[in-house]
């Protein structure tokens, strides 16, 4: 069993303070049915940015999410700055089963400071967001089966979730209206997002409450830490249209410091939000450089992604859910990936949340012993549920557990001993209500 309990200790003792203030903190009354709790009504709010839009729409780096999505996070306004604290943090034991399954207790993490205020008549943001993951999941990672991407050891990755680097942002973002109806954007930072792919898994609603990583994570959102980012972007109320230049090099086993290098790799997005509930968004990029192979080259990767979010808030609950597609083109050889996700709270207490992928992976993604330009159909099936046990101070706890399925072709048997190895979680979970 492979633990990641370095630091782990450190995450625990967090959720141990914040569980004993929530249990001295009876549960909120029922609330009348509106479409922002009583909660949020009552947190200080900064005005509309920009041609009158909301916070509740930005996603990860400069992605957009739905204008029906919550708005969570403990926030303070001091003098002209709104202040706001978010993250989102997992207590888990992760099993894996068949020739290459494991086993290990550790935690998945993230932690964000921002601080906005309006500047010269448009809206400046300020960025920091970190994990203690090098430290609670270890160098290389928790168990992910069919899981891909990345080194460690100057091997291969694969079957394990690569841990978050210490710093994840440090961005800086300016929006400024041009005219009733255009605004432009300019976001960039020592470590940020390009604009390139739909919102990153760790902050789409539909995602947030699987601590497991989609194993289409490389074919759609792999580059949500870069560093060294530049993106300009103009948009409407309705539309986006952005480009960046960025380092797409995939980072080091090293995970506390910046890998600075030549913003080579370049991206362009469009973002569509048809109605309040949706919002979709198609984009392109040149990722230079981006995946280390063991004899120490890098592979450049021409990446398509397409997806499609849908928020609804009902009764303070909220459906979320995410289709996404997405094709690299490495090296002359083309390969696909699918996901839908979703993510939906039943009651005040109950929340249910599943994943279905098919990922054409090729057996030098999966280190195989096989000829490394064979391409295998892959897939993965999950679901899960969440017991919220306890609200307070702006936090929600809660236990759950999830069960996945993968599903591998019957040349791969032989090397995950069987067609259909199980990956069982168990965790608890606390963020921001």
């Amino acid at each position: 069993m492979r633990r990641g309990l370095e630091g782990v200790v450190l995450t625990i003792g967090s959720v141990a303070y914040a569980g004993s203030a929530l249990a001295q903190t009876p549960p909120p009354a029922p609330q009348p049915p509106s479409s922002m709790s009583s909660m949020q009504m009552s947190m200080p709010m900064m005005p509309p940015g920009p041609l009158g839009i909301d916070d509740v729409r930005d996603g990860s780096g400069t992605s957009w999410l739905p204008d029906e999505s919550p708005m969570s996070g403990a926030m303070r306004q001091t003098g002209p700055w709104m202040l706001m604290l978010h993250g989102n943090a997992f207590l888990e034991d992760v099993q894996t089963t068949g020739a290459r399954g494991d086993h290990q207790v550790g935690s998945v993490n993230w932690f964000m400071g921002m601080a906005e205020r309006d500047v010269h008549g448009g809206r400046f943001t300020a960025r920091a967001m970190m994990s203690l993951e090098p430290l609670t999941v270890g160098t290389c990672g928790y168990p992910d089966l069919l899981q891909s991407g990345e080194l460690c050891h100057g091997a291969p990755l694969h079957d394990d979730q690569h841990p978050h680097n210490l710093f994840m942002e440090v961005a800086l973002d300016y929006r400024h209206a041009l005219s009733h109806a255009v605004a432009f954007e300019v976001y960039g930072g020592p470590v940020g997002e390009p604009a390139l792919g739909p919102v990153a898994f760790p902050h789409r609603p539909s995602a947030m409450s699987n601590l497991m990583a989609p194993i289409s994570h490389h074919w759609l959102d792999s580059t949500h830490i870069s560093f060294g980012v530049v993106t300009g972007a103009l948009y409407g109320r309705r539309w986006k249209a952005e480009s960046s230049v960025f380092n797409g090099r995939e980072p080091d086993d090293p995970r506390y410091g910046f890998e600075l290098a030549s913003l080579d790799s370049y991206s362009g997005r469009l973002s569509f939000l048809p109605s309040p509930r949706w919002a979709l968004q198609v984009s392109a990029g040149h990722v230079k450089d981006a995946e280390a192979r063991p004899d120490g080259t890098r592979q450049t990767v021409n990446r398509l992604t397409a997806s499609a979010t849908y928020h609804r808030l009902m009764n303070d609950r909220l459906w979320a859910t995410t289709v996404a597609w997405g094709r690299n083109d490495e090296a002359g050889q083309a390969t696909s990936a699918f996901m839908a996700e979703t993510s939906a709270e039943t009651s005040p207490r109950d929340l249910w949340f599943g994943r279905l992928e098919a990922v054409g992976k090729t057996a030098t993604d999966l280190a195989l012993p096989l000829p490394g330009g064979d391409v295998f159909t892959v897939g993965k099936v999950d679901v899960g549920y969440t017991r919220w046990l306890a609200d307070g101070h702006g936090l929600r706890a809660g236990l759950g557990g999830s069960v996945g399925v993968s599903l591998v072709p019957a040349v791969l048997t032989s090397f995950y001993g069987g067609r259909s190895p199980l990956e069982l979680t168990v965790f608890l979970t606390l963020r921001p209500h």
